[in-house]
């Protein structure tokens, strides 16, 4: 069964920094690993649906970020090492959530979750003082 697997979540301050990471593990997703697709990074608190936060293109040319988290999050990518991170700068207590990362049908992300076929077991950020 194919997975992908995020890491790094954890409870922290409001104003601190926290990097988020996922990777393939299992079958892959793509002949080239996630490497080969456009990634995402989705967000979902109890009792709301999954909130889009960030993605990134194959090549990790063109990013695009929700408005909430835009100048204080950033997605990248490591394609050699077939990984896909997520950091977390100044964040607030809103932003605690349990983070997800999916990968898309092709080589472009997207702001709908419809456009991602696996999707991680998801990690949980907690920021509270």
């Amino acid at each position: 069964q194919v997975q992908l697997e995020e890491s790094g979540g954890a409870w922290l301050q409001p104003g601190g920094s926290i990097q988020l990471a996922c990777t393939n593990s299992g079958p892959s997703v793509d002949v080239y690993g996630i490497r080969g697709l456009g990634m995402g990074w989705f967000r979902q608190t109890p009792g709301k649906g999954r909130e889009y936060v960030a993605s990134i293109t194959q090549s990790g040319d063109r990013t695009e970020y929700a408005e909430s988290v835009k100048g204080r999050f950033t997605i990248s990518r490591d394609n050699a090492r077939n990984w896909l991170y997520l950091l977390m700068n100044d964040v607030r207590p809103e932003d605690t959530a349990v983070y997800y990362c999916a990968a898309s049908h092709g080589l472009y992300g997207g702001r709908s979750s419809s456009l991602y076929k696996y999707w991680g077991q998801g990690t949980q950020v907690t920021v509270s003082s």
